[in-house]
């Protein structure tokens, strides 16, 4: 491989990876110790490499990795390289996770919070802080100082969101809360960020360590990743080490949530470049891709039926989903089609439209990947109940226990788990909820410092409890109490040890628990390991703020339950293994995975929603492009910029799909109205009468 940089760009399934895996068979290390570097757009994209690689490249030991983790991983490593350089507090720096860096930054801005100097009319105060924590991200990956974002807002956000004033507080907080960090240790992924490109990376002696361990980087799906990664491409290309590059013609999934390509392109200027403008000769691209586009692109174009393409069409919604699960097992069962090669797209599929079609599919045997389905862990019942229960053996929680809990709590831990050959998990229970509401009535004490769980003789008639659910409330009095004595003696390790007793003791462990309920459980452990983690670096910081252990344990305790509350943490319910599947994503998660399959569904196709893609773009995000302006946005520039969105979705998708694109379609949307989008003329050319 010459030591000049390769660029090869290309359609969807041109074949850009399979070239890359081919240019890295070519490169073998120039010392021992060296690896090449392999980036791929996301985790599960650099999984999915890593198979490739291990097959097509064998006996190469390659490191793979994405530019988030890269950076989380060079700043871990070379700490002690930042910690010299900035003069910081020699301590082993600890990752926030999105919910403690939203919860601690809230509580660190909550003077300004009050007093309406952080305030936008018309934005709740989570909105606001979430919104804030983005500039600072968007900046870091735009290789922008924190510094200039007192300048940079309210010089580019129009001034009918708020006055400039709050802009450049704004600004200021964030200066703060990123100095804030770093003097804790406390890394959030923008703060990660800007350490690497702006401290470590132009470090000689990590540039040395750099290009010491690795000979050349080679980089899969560049459109997708934030402008600094030209600067670590640059090195490498400076030095004349291997660099190949693949760039998706169609792609750019990810412009406006921190990628910027754009910025990167300017890097195609150094290298040789290769152009496969066809896609996959087996997709419907190859075939149709061009007529498609004139048809849906042009109004005036006469849009003409395509054996390759069927519309199935409803009057709503609801009936649209039960016909479209219908119409997928029916392909099926008819052998027309494996379930492996099924996928149901659409612009944005809420949970009623992800739950309706799993249970449909599923009860005909036909089991569903919903991608990235992430839902609050607050839904599940089991984590309900487990918080409820924590407010019985910690002292000070009195106000957080309503009676509705109360009797949530003595029906989810009074079940017994059952083999689910032999009944559904939930079906089995103790304390059914008539005789949860009346222990609830007589022998619930509420108390703001401890709330009580009375003795089940308090109930006058607590014989017409019957046996087992007096047994069960028995054991679950007898539970709390244990817990508050060894508390007491200081035998408890903490917050994340109780939870998990509690699991082992009225969960079985979760031994017999369904996916999507096990799936919460490991959430909820895992946010309370991480949080107490955040909570006990900053005793050690700042132990004068929290006046006494039982006081700080309270405050820590009862702030978890609330962000638990808020639906911040979430889990995926559906965790299923991705073989045998028919997957269910929206438009943006399924480019986004690169995923490619036989039958394409569209879901609500005539919704004027389809082909724009621009409505969960993170707020401010032009003023970080390398196309800037320098003066506030306008309708026309986001117009601008996204108009070539439409036509790289529309290719993306078919070329992702080789056989059938089913069109579904109902005239009225979920709001009651009529559905006129830029498929519509393709969903009216193949409807069949």
């Amino acid at each position: 491989m010459a030591d000049r940089p390769h660029w090869f760009a290309g359609a969807t399934g041109s074949g850009k990876t399979s070239w890359l895996l081919h240019q890295l068979g070519s490169v073998s290390s120039a010392a021992p110790g060296q690896s090449p570097l392999v980036f791929a757009a996301n985790g599960d994209n650099r999984l999915r490499l890593a198979t490739r690689l291990g097959d097509n490249v064998p006996g190469v030991a390659v490191v793979t990795t994405t530019p988030n983790g890269f950076i989380q991983d060079e700043v871990t490593l070379f700490w002690p390289l930042l910690v010299a350089e900035l003069g910081l507090f020699p301590q082993f720096p600890l990752r926030l996770r999105p919910e403690n860096e939203q919860d601690l930054a809230t509580r660190h801005w909550q003077p300004q919070l009050l007093d309406g100097t952080l305030t936008v009319e018309g934005w709740l105060e989570t909105q606001f802080v979430r919104r804030s924590l983005d500039f600072l991200q968007m900046a870091a990956a735009a290789g922008i100082e924190v510094e200039d974002l007192p300048v940079l807002l309210p010089e580019g956000i129009p001034s009918r969101y708020a006055p400039e004033v709050v802009w450049q507080a704004i600004g200021k907080a964030l200066v703060d809360w990123r100095d804030w960090c770093l003097d804790r240790g406390l890394l959030t992924y923008g703060v990660m960020t800007e350490l690497y490109w702006r401290h470590l990376l132009p470090h000689p002696l990590y540039q040395e360590k750099l290009l010491a361990r690795y000979n050349g980087v080679f980089v899969d799906d560049l459109d997708e990743y934030p402008a600094i990664a030209a600067q670590w491409l640059q090195i490498f290309i400076d030095r004349g080490r291997p660099v190949a590059i693949t760039w998706n013609s169609h792609g750019q999934v990810r412009m406006g949530l921190g990628a910027d390509p754009n910025a990167l392109e300017q890097l195609k200027g150094q290298c040789q470049v290769i152009d496969a403008a066809s896609p996959a000769a087996a997709s419907l691209a190859h075939r149709w891709g061009d007529q498609v586009v004139e048809w849906v692109m042009d109004p005036l174009a006469l849009t003409q039926p395509l054996a390759c393409f069927e519309t199935l069409q409803t009057g709503s919604r609801g009936e649209l989903l039960r016909k479209t699960a219908e119409r997928v097992a029916e392909a099926v069962e008819k052998r027309q089609v494996a379930p492996q090669d099924i996928a149901i797209i659409g612009p944005g599929l809420d949970a009623i439209a992800r739950y309706t079609l799993a249970t449909i599919l599923t009860n005909r045997g036909l089991p569903v990947a919903s991608l990235s389905d992430q839902r609050p862990v607050i839904h599940s019942p089991l984590v309900r109940a487990l918080l409820t229960l924590l407010i019985f053996v910690y002292p000070g929680l009195g106000r957080l226990a309503s009676t509705e809990d109360v009797a949530e709590m003595l029906v989810v831990l009074s079940q017994i788990p059952q083999a689910p050959e032999v009944a559904p998990w939930f079906e089995s229970v103790q304390i059914d909820p008539v005789r949860a509401e009346l222990l609830v009535d007589h022998c619930f004490e509420p108390n703001l410092d401890r709330p009580e769980l009375l003795p089940v003789e308090r109930f006058e008639r607590w014989d017409r409890l019957g046996h087992k659910a007096t047994a069960a409330y028995g054991q679950l009095r007898q539970w709390i109490e244990h817990q508050r004595q060894q508390r007491q003696q200081r035998l408890t390790l903490g917050v994340v040890s109780v939870l998990d007793r509690a699991i082992q003791t009225f969960l079985w462990g979760g031994s017999h628990l369904p996916p999507d309920q096990l799936a919460a459980l490991r959430e909820l452990l895992e946010t309370a390991q991480h949080y107490w983690a955040v909570e006990e670096r900053l005793l050690q910081v700042e132990p004068i703020l929290t006046p006494t252990a039982t006081k700080s344990l309270q405050t820590s305790l009862e702030r978890f339950i609330l962000l638990l509350r808020q639906g911040t943490v979430t889990a995926n319910p559906y965790p299923v293994e991705p073989d045998q599947v028919i997957t269910v994503a929206t438009v943006y998660q399924y480019r986004l995975q690169r995923l490619r399959h036989r039958w394409h569904f569209w879901i609500d196709a005539g919704s004027p929603r389809w082909l724009g893609g621009t409505e969960n773009l993170l707020f401010g995000y032009p003023l970080f492009l390398a196309s800037y302006t320098g003066r506030p946005w306008t309708t026309g520039d986001l117009e601008m910029l996204h108009r070539d969105r439409p036509e790289r979705i529309l290719r993306d998708l078919l070329g992702r799909v080789s056989d059938r694109v089913v069109l579904c379609h109902s005239e009225l949307a979920v709001s009651g109205q009529e559905q006129i989008g830029p498929l519509l003329s393709l969903v009216t050319a193949n409807a069949t009468d």
